[in-house]
This record gives structure tokens, sequence and C-alpha cells, in this order.
């Protein structure tokens, strides 16, 4: 996931910044840095694709779960 992408989310999420630190609009006491919310975002994909991929085995389509898994490797 490219950081572009992780910061569209985050504001169409309602997250502000300030440089590199993310905050929640209601909350400006609770903020996130940059690098710990692209490692967030990295995980919730990771996990989303791994849940497809699951669905892929379960219907024998290894080339499909396969090319799934490969979509986060570095």
């Amino acid at each position: 996931m490219r950081k572009s992408e992780i910061v569209r989310m985050a504001e169409e999420a309602g997250m502000m910044r300030d440089e590199n630190v993310w905050f929640s609009k209601n909350r400006f006491h609770i903020d996130v840095d940059m690098a710990d919310l692209e490692r967030f975002a990295k995980l919730v994909a990771a996990a989303e694709r791994e849940e497809c991929a699951k669905v892929c085995d379960a219907r024998d389509a290894a080339y499909c779960a396969f090319s799934i898994r490969e979509r986060g490797a570095p």
C-alpha cells in the first residue's frame, strides 16, 4: 500500500495532520505518528489479503491464493 493511499484513507476516515503527526478531529490530545499509521495500514492490508487468499484456498484455487499473498511481498 502506497503512502498516498494511506494518507487519503486517513483523511477520509476523519483524521487530520500537523506535519507528520495525525490526530482525530474530535480528540486533539490523541495523536499518531505517520510511521505508526503506515505500519497499521500495512497490517490491515495484509490481514485482508490473507482472508481473500483463504477464500481461494477453500475453493481449491491455489494460484489465485498465491497471487493474492504475493501482493504483500517486499
